[in-house]
């Protein structure tokens, strides 16, 4: 495994929930949102390449004057295009979904646009893209004592969008958020949740028609410290999934995987286990095979690690 920082200095004091995805063969891009802390009104989404074996300088892909900015997700669809969605509003009950769009080839992304009241984007997680082309995107909302998660649907290659759930745990009206989405072998689809503490647990839900419907969410072994989570799966058919596998606390950060579409699990790498809040990890599998993961540690800095499936 090989681990390091995307940036040693900065020109913010604070940054979290990294996102990264693939633009090219051994080409990165990740982003995050940084400012003096979060929420407050300097909080903007930065960003930074991988390319040459070295991380660029961060830049500002993204800012809202006089409102926080939160979450970015990054997703490259199958034509090419690439997204970054993020969110912006005073917090997380009142922000607003945004986006994005840097065409294939191009270099510049186009202005900001502002998604429809209600649809909010990936809220942290990466979308993923169906045979079909049809793009799923997990979402959730975060209201006065009512949390749940959602999936936004695009079958236009996100153009538009429309919204299926809510999927939460029965009897617990402030359960989960943040999905985590990947398809299983047999063609469903099913997604990972990030829990209250009231819950405890990492959460799971699944859909047998692409999307449209889902059942419950239902408790699974996997402590969860109302922590942010993201999984991925691989080529060879796993789930790897990253996740503070504690009841409190945001230490440590590990990886597990999963040969039966996260039925089972057992840890397989640990990033972090020192004191100190490590946590909202990104990760990804790229095109020659390599799992790239971004985390946020200790609010200072995001960290990178890469490492092959033969080391799992």
């Amino acid at each position: 495994m090989l681990k390091s920082f995307i940036f040693e200095s900065a020109p913010f004091a604070s940054c979290h929930a990294s996102t990264i995805v693939e633009t090219a063969p051994g080409e990165l891009l990740a982003a995050w949102f940084g400012g003096s802390r979060e929420g407050a009104p300097d909080v903007a989404i930065w960003g930074s390449r991988f390319a040459g074996g070295a991380w660029s300088a961060p830049d500002v892909l993204a800012d809202e004057p006089e409102a926080p900015c939160w979450n970015p997700v990054l997703f490259r669809e199958r034509s090419g295009r690439l997204f970054l969605f993020y969110k912006a509003g005073p917090s997380p009950q009142a922000w607003s979904g945004l986006f994005r769009v840097r065409e294939a080839g191009a270099s510049a992304w186009s202005e900001p646009s502002i998604l429809p009241a209600g649809i909010l984007g990936p809220i942290k997680n990466k979308p993923i893209q169906l045979a079909t082309g049809r793009i799923v995107s997990g979402t959730s909302v975060e209201s006065y004592r009512a949390w749940s998660a959602w999936l936004e649907i695009s079958d236009d290659g996100g153009v538009t969008w429309r919204r299926s759930g809510p999927i939460t745990v029965p009897g617990e009206p402030r359960g989960v958020i943040q999905p985590a989405l990947f398809e299983t072998a047999a063609g469903g689809l099913r997604m990972l949740l990030r829990s209250t503490l009231r819950v405890g647990r990492i959460c799971v839900a699944d859909s047998h028609d692409n999307g449209e419907t889902w059942s419950d969410a239902r408790v699974t072994d996997l402590p969860n410290p109302n922590s942010g989570i993201d999984a991925a799966r691989l080529v060879d058919g796993h789930v790897i999934l990253c996740h503070n596998p504690v009841e409190r606390g945001r230490t440590p950060l590990v990886l597990s995987l999963s040969e039966d579409d996260g039925g089972t699990w057992r840890e397989v790498a640990t990033l972090e286990s020192e004191p100190g809040e490590y946590s909202y990890p990104a990760i990804i599998q790229g095109a020659d095979g390599s799992i790239h993961v971004t985390y946020t540690w200790r609010r200072e800095r995001i960290a990178y690690a890469m490492l092959r499936p033969s080391e799992l």
